[in-house]
């Protein structure tokens, strides 16, 4: 049997023994409205990062460290390349902004920095918001629930359905699968590597924001709820500061009522100043940088603080 018909065989088992009834047109156009929309009062944060290189040889590179995100003003953006080199942007295939340069053979440095607006609001929460079943969904969404480099619905498929399977469809059973994910994993720089996938993790239980990230997300597109991969600038905003200096963070995006909400099996609550960079399949559509090359990262510095006001 295929691996499509192996999940909608399971997931159609699963749903009549749960007695679950299928979502009402009304619940799939219904979505509440965008508090980032209605709130009045807003935040200003400082973001930005910088890379500092060593190279051998030439090594054409992409980077995605400016901002793309609904609801965030971003101003008094500023490049700086140090050797002087052309630097040309770009949109991708999902429309994130890309910069491509080629590093020079020796240290070379590039910097962004910015000012971004955010809303004073947290992740909008809907306990209501239903799932949309496969036949229903919008066709450029149907790619989030496939497998890709990372995320691999079908290796987890059998976990998912046994964990989650009889969990009420919608947004509590993606917050249930948030929560398994923010248990099971432990927090550890260095424990995954470039080549850990979702189901090696969750093997050893170990891993940072983008393997909990990948693990959450596999199980959703197994569950044939459409889940994308998100990473950006997340500051401290009205939580305790985290120990160890700002990075980058990964969090994801999950279909539902006709449109997509953010879930965060990281920190697994709703949090303020999210400043998106790239959403894709997972974190290789979205690499902060791809070298076509190995030069030498040798520092990286990355800051999203809240500030005084811009203009």
């Amino acid at each position: 049997m295929s691996y499509e018909q192996t999940r909608f065989t399971q997931g159609a088992a699963i749903a009549r023994n749960a007695q679950q009834p299928p979502p009402s047109a009304d619940d799939l156009g219904s979505t509440m409205s965008h508090p980032a929309a209605m709130a009045e009062q807003t935040r200003w944060l400082r973001i930005g990062c910088a890379f500092e290189y060593r190279a051998e040889i030439e090594t054409p590179t992409v980077f995605q460290v400016q901002p793309n995100g609904d609801g965030v003003r971003v101003t008094g953006e500023r490049w700086s390349m140090q050797p002087d080199v052309p630097i040309r942007h770009y949109r991708d295939i999902y429309s994130n902004p890309c910069t491509r340069v080629v590093l020079p053979v020796g240290s070379s440095r590039l910097r962004y920095e910015a000012f971004a607006e955010v809303p004073d609001v947290a992740d909008d929460v809907a306990e209501d918001a239903a799932e949309v079943p496969p036949d229903r969904l919008p066709d450029d969404v149907l790619l989030y629930t496939l497998p890709s480099r990372y995320c691999l619905p079908d290796v987890l498929g059998d976990e998912a359905w046994s964990r989650f399977g009889s969990v009420s469809p919608g947004y509590r059973r993606v917050q249930r699968i948030c929560s398994h994910v923010h248990d099971h994993l432990n927090f550890r720089y260095g424990s995954s590597t470039t080549m850990s996938t979702a189901a090696d993790v969750n093997a050893s239980r170990f891993g940072v924001c983008r393997d909990f990230t990948h693990l959450a997300i596999s199980f959703c597109r197994a569950l044939n709820i459409p889940a994308r991969y998100v990473f950006g600038y997340l500051p401290d905003l009205d939580v305790r500061a985290q120990p160890g200096p700002m990075d980058f963070a990964a969090w994801m995006e999950v279909w539902l009522a006709g449109r997509w909400w953010t879930f965060d099996p990281r920190n697994n609550t709703p949090r303020k100043g999210r400043v998106p960079i790239g959403r894709g399949r997972d974190a290789a559509d979205v690499a902060m940088a791809t070298t076509f090359g190995g030069p030498h990262l040798e520092r990286m510095r990355v800051t999203a603080e809240e500030c005084v006001r811009q203009g």
